[in-house]
């Protein structure tokens, strides 16, 4: 029984529909692994992070916890007003890092409940604070800022 050329054209367009699906959550199972997600002291502490994961986390930099050492290694607390994590990298900070200040910090939580931060970003001017601080800031009460990311 042979088909016709509209039978033919839907199971063309089927076949490839389901290509196309299965592509998609290929690459979308490959991508899940270098995806990272932005996370406030409080709400890492609340959720189940394995050790090793891949984290961002955020928040302000707490007064009285910086210690830098002669061979890069700088240690600090960060801070969403309830919740404090302490936070280790080793490499040169940017120029506007400073305690009291926003920060963001990408890295591995260790199992000792330490974060290390392999990139640390600080704020550039005045008038910015990045998006996902500050809301997390605001969630926890403790900013009341600007809804477009002004500092606090």
């Amino acid at each position: 029984m042979a088909m016709t050329r509209k039978q033919r054209r839907l199971v063309t367009i089927g076949l490839a529909g389901i290509v196309l699906a299965i592509a998609a959550t290929l690459i979308l199972t490959a991508a899940k692994d270098k995806i990272v997600f932005f996370y406030g002291p409080t709400e890492l502490k609340t959720m189940a992070a394995s050790p090793g994961q891949r984290l961002r986390i955020g928040g302000l930099i707490e007064a009285g916890s910086l210690v830098k050492s002669d061979d890069l290694r700088v240690a600090f607390r960060v801070t969403d007003g309830t919740t404090v994590l302490a936070v280790a990298y080793r490499g040169l900070l940017p120029d506007l890092f400073r305690e009291g200040q926003g920060v963001v910090a990408e890295g591995v939580l260790e199992s000792d409940g330490t974060f290390r931060a392999d990139s640390v970003l600080a704020k550039h001017d005045e008038n910015y604070m990045p998006k996902e601080v500050a809301e997390a800031l605001r969630k926890q009460g403790v900013w009341k800022g600007q809804k477009n990311g002004a500092t606090p």
